[in-house]
């Protein structure tokens, strides 16, 4: 383990905050980067870096778990896949599996690819799980006031947890995707909230960033939505998406057209999935 310089740790934050929500992972006083591991063509090894950014020492334990990705983008925990999906826990391996981690203290974690030689063409999935262990009060250092209470009393410890996905990729990869049934609503009348449907097709997952551009009637672009980080996961054929729109007190909503772009992410080769417009009026 090593010591990060604290300006160093306030710099990963503000990346993870402000710049580059794609590339780092923060929740609690955990800081994950990269997001996601991907093993395709000749890769077999991958690091990825742990920093604690809070102020106590923390200790967090590492497994594989198998999630099911719901057609609004939320997650379920499964044992078994699903039609179409394939896990990739029973061919990556990662070490340390346990990590204690000091105030300004980061870890490499490990993770291997292994046994994929034989593998059939496809997208093989699961996802790393970071979960923090509660602290333990040692029994008998209960408050006077607790000591005097007759009654049992029940103590919830918030335990928080991060997962990211880890792939292999095996094959050419083969995967189409289309945005359909956009609507632009408003909330308040006011806040413009923009949903669509990611329709994919093709036996792999597709990840990338959302961005929205307005076209006003005389010609004039301006960026009024971002999302980074997306992602349609194996074997959901559908997502339902939806998000804010900024520039609500500068932007005619009700005048001009949005063109929503669907892209890999900016540090990845470019390349544009899909693109979809919407007319205003």
């Amino acid at each position: 383990m090593r010591k990060l310089p604290p300006r160093y740790l306030t710099m990963l934050l503000l990346i993870s905050l402000f710049l580059s929500p794609g590339i780092i992972k923060a929740q609690g006083d955990l800081l994950i980067t990269p997001r996601r591991v991907v093993f395709e063509g000749n890769k077999r090894s991958m690091d990825i870096s742990l920093a604690n950014i809070g102020k106590d020492t923390a200790t967090y334990n590492i497994s594989l778990v198998q999630i099911r990705m719901t057609e609004d983008g939320g997650f379920e925990t499964i044992t078994e896949p699903d039609e179409g999906q394939s896990f990739a826990s029973p061919y990556i391996r990662f070490f340390p599996r346990t990590v204690t981690l000091k105030p300004d203290e980061a870890q490499t974690v490990k993770i291997q690819a292994v046994r994929t030689g034989d593998l059939a063409p496809g997208e093989y999935r699961s996802h790393l799980y970071f979960r923090a262990t509660p602290k333990e009060k040692p029994l008998g250092e209960e408050s006077p006031e607790q000591q005097e209470q007759a009654t049992i009393s029940i103590k919830l410890v918030p335990v928080f947890g991060i997962t990211i996905p880890v792939i292999i990729k095996v094959g050419t990869p083969t995967v189409n995707v289309t945005l359909s049934d956009l609507a632009l609503t408003f909330e308040n009348d006011t806040l413009p909230r923009l949903s669509f449907v990611f329709n994919r097709t093709g036996d792999y997952s597709v990840y990338g960033d959302i961005e929205v551009d307005h076209i006003a009637p005389g010609g004039t672009v301006t960026t009024v939505g971002l999302a980074k980080g997306v992602a349609v996961y194996t074997p959901n054929t559908r997502r339902k998406f939806s998000f804010n729109l900024m520039g609500g007190g500068t932007i005619d909503f009700h005048k001009g057209r949005l063109v929503v772009t669907f892209s890999a992410p900016s540090d990845v080769r470019p390349e544009k999935y899909a693109e979809a417009i919407i007319d205003l009026h």
